[in-house]
């Protein structure tokens, strides 16, 4: 809990040092130079999971999505098997998200399912890192997937600086495609659309119940004018909290700055907690501000 209201971080990236570029490490150390992640890493670069978890704990976060990625030509394989010591250490704390590429896997519908099994809470999309077109069909059997099984699928929509990204492939537009073909798909739109793509967001998530822009990687305090064409307070109760870690200055810190907006209390505890308590699987079942014995 923070401040009294239940803290979801739904975007956190817990890679091992050794499966990754340079720039991922210089992107980290930019935009996390306030916080301590270096220090939760062993000397083989490998996360503790007693460091980590104590961090996240500090920070308020009753539950973390964590990030795998196959995206060898930007930010490296980050299987989801290094995800398993996190969450073993505490499986109420950290839940992993999969990953898959249509480049590497196939059947794509075969490995989404194989990646289920870990206990995934939802599969998330790079087309950006990864070089492909959401709409693409090769992708259909994974949304089948997920849309009987009740996952959401969370889509980087937003623009990258990593050497290799293909940004063209942020625009959210072909969604709509993927939307009008799997209607009970839920789609959680990752960095709202930085860049370019901030309108087509919140139409997106306005025009469609099962619809979501997660906030990872945006300044809290820029939310307003990134949104500026539209209501806020209407909009924000289309948000879930997510922050990129560790490329963020501290949870904590950007929860109350999402806080400070001005927003009713109600929708800040949506934002806060209650609307990824509502989308991500099985997230609801694990009561907020609790420990792993």
């Amino acid at each position: 809990m923070l401040d009294g209201r239940p803290l979801v971080d739904a975007h956190v990236h817990a890679a091992r040092l050794p499966t990754l570029p340079p720039a991922w490490r210089e992107w980290a150390g930019e935009f996390g130079a306030a916080n301590p992640w270096p220090d939760l890493y062993d000397e083989g670069g490998t996360l503790v999971p007693e460091r980590v978890d104590a961090h996240f704990a500090e920070e308020g976060v009753d539950i973390a999505l964590l990030f795998c990625e196959y995206s060898p030509k930007t930010t490296g394989m980050q299987p989801i098997e290094d995800l398993v010591p996190l969450v073993e250490h505490n499986p109420r704390r950290f839940r992993p998200v999969a990953n898959v590429n249509p480049h590497l896997h196939y059947p794509i519908g075969a490995e989404v399912e194989r990646q289920l099994a870990f206990g995934a809470a939802a599969l998330k999309l790079h087309p950006v890192h990864a070089g492909f077109s959401v709409a693409d069909p090769d992708l259909y059997p994974a949304y089948e997937v997920c849309r009987d099984a009740g996952v959401p699928v969370v889509v980087h929509c937003g623009t990258s600086s990593f050497p290799g990204s293909a940004n063209r492939y942020a625009d959210p537009a072909p969604l709509d495609d993927v939307l009008r073909l799997f209607p009970s798909l839920t789609v959680v739109l990752a960095h709202g659309g930085r860049g370019w793509w901030y309108d087509a967001a919140a139409f997106l998530a306005l025009s469609r119940e099962n619809v979501w822009i997660e906030l990872s990687g945006l300044p809290p305090r820029r939310l307003p004018e990134y949104y500026a064409r539209h209501d806020l307070r209407r909009l924000a109760r289309r948000f879930v909290y997510g922050t990129d870690w560790p490329g963020v200055p501290g949870i904590a810190r950007n929860a109350r700055a999402v806080a400070a907006l001005g927003l009713d209390e109600e929708t800040v505890s949506l934002v806060l907690g209650g609307n990824a308590l509502r989308i991500y699987k099985g997230l609801a079942d694990r009561p907020a501000g609790k420990d792993a014995p």
